[in-house]
């Protein structure tokens, strides 16, 4: 009987201590049992939002940067899919429309310009470390994505890229924008059935850049959605930022030709200290095509301490002069990086079959409101089925 129970205690203890392996072995904070990325299945990715199953490269954000979302919005929009995938990132949702929100701007103009710097001149000596601005809605025709989902697009931003550019547009595919959306000269006083800033641009880019010569091209992937280190905001004074605002509540453009000219204003901020500066990087450079100017390794450098200088002394340059302009961000006016690679930096995607303009994972859509019940109903206004499975 003695020996019976010693047994049946002995067994006891190893049921036990089997059971207590075994949760350390399937737990999944305990970190025995990985996912093929390497991390844990379940924990933040690079966007900071909780994901499953994600086996997309991803960069970990430093945790000691804040991260901040601004918005413009309005009453209509839907703004909660941020509160529940990013619980620990700042949200600053501006209601356009609404005199009685919480965050407000001075008048509903400009687009989302309007909410955008109301926030950089509000914020302006408590910045955030990383900011991102957005549009508010989770699906949107302009999100970079085969479903057009904002989701995927935040999750896999690339946080340390951002932080050694200082600015970085949230969308690699050409389609609108990319390369060359408006040729300020050349469309001068032209207007379009659809919206379109070409034939205002010049006046428009007087009026805020006084003494810079207007660029012959300007080209970025569309549609004003980009991140911001705040040493990048505060490159320029408060001041500036205030004078742009000042300029979109008083301008007689309306809305949407307003916010579109600051929509391709915003990536590209500098004069050349000189006149005479400005000529001798062109002169240098005048062998070239028009054409290949703006992609030109060998101008790129003769023109990059022109580029970072702020002088307010006017420059007069000739019509021919194809001078690589830069306006608010940094940026040349041009600023379309290859599909490729901006998919590798801006989203960790760096395996993808690409041309010039596309990796084949963004179509423009046939019209710029999607179908209710999409990304499950079609433009047919049947089921469809997503065209990458949801984190």
């Amino acid at each position: 009987m003695l020996l019976s129970r010693r047994i049946t205690a002995r067994n006891g203890a190893l049921v036990i201590v089997t059971f207590f392996v075994a949760i350390l072995l399937l737990h999944p904070r305990i970190g025995f049992l990985r996912d093929e990325t390497g991390g844990l299945d379940g924990l933040p990715d690079s966007g900071g939002a909780v994901r499953k199953g994600d086996k997309q490269q991803s960069l970990a954000v430093n945790n000691d940067k804040k991260v901040a979302i601004i918005v413009a919005s309005s009453k209509n929009d839907n703004t909660s899919w941020l509160f529940d995938y990013f619980p620990q990132w700042e949200k600053n949702v501006y209601m356009v429309d609404n005199t009685e929100a919480k965050l407000k701007v001075p008048k509903n103009k400009g687009r989302e310009s309007m909410a955008y710097l109301t926030f950089m001149i509000d914020n302006y000596d408590n910045l955030p470390d990383n900011n991102l601005f957005i549009h508010p809605n989770r699906y949107q025709w302009h999100n970079d994505d085969p479903d057009y989902d904002g989701l995927p697009v935040l999750r896999h931003f690339q946080f340390p890229y951002l932080e050694s550019e200082g600015y970085v547009n949230l969308r690699c595919a050409w389609s609108m924008g990319c390369p060359s959306e408006i040729r300020p000269l050349d469309e001068e006083g032209e207007h379009r059935e659809n919206v379109h800033a070409g034939g205002d641009y010049k006046k428009a880019f007087l009026e805020l850049f006084p003494g810079q010569p207007v660029p012959e091209r300007v080209g970025v992937s569309c549609c004003a959605q980009f991140a911001l280190t705040k040493e990048k905001i505060r490159e320029k004074k408060k001041e500036e930022y205030i004078r742009l605002r000042n300029w979109l509540l008083e301008t007689d453009l309306d809305d949407s030709i307003s916010g579109r000219v600051l929509e391709y204003s915003w990536h590209t901020c500098c004069c050349p200290r000189t006149t005479r500066q400005a000529f001798d990087a062109h002169s240098k450079c005048h062998a070239q095509s028009r054409e290949d100017m703006a992609h030109s390794d060998s101008c790129t450098t003769l023109l990059a301490p022109l580029r970072r200088t702020t002088s307010p002394a006017p420059v007069s340059l000739t019509p021919n002069t194809n001078f690589v302009l830069l306006v608010i961000f940094g940026k040349d006016a041009v600023h379309c990086p290859s599909a490729k690679e901006c998919y590798c930096k801006v989203f960790g995607l760096c395996n993808l079959s690409c041309d010039q303009g596309s990796c084949g994972l963004f179509d423009l859509p046939p019209y710029s409101t999607l179908p209710e019940g999409w990304p499950f109903v079609g433009w047919d206004k049947k089921p469809r089925n997503r065209a990458v499975a949801e984190d």
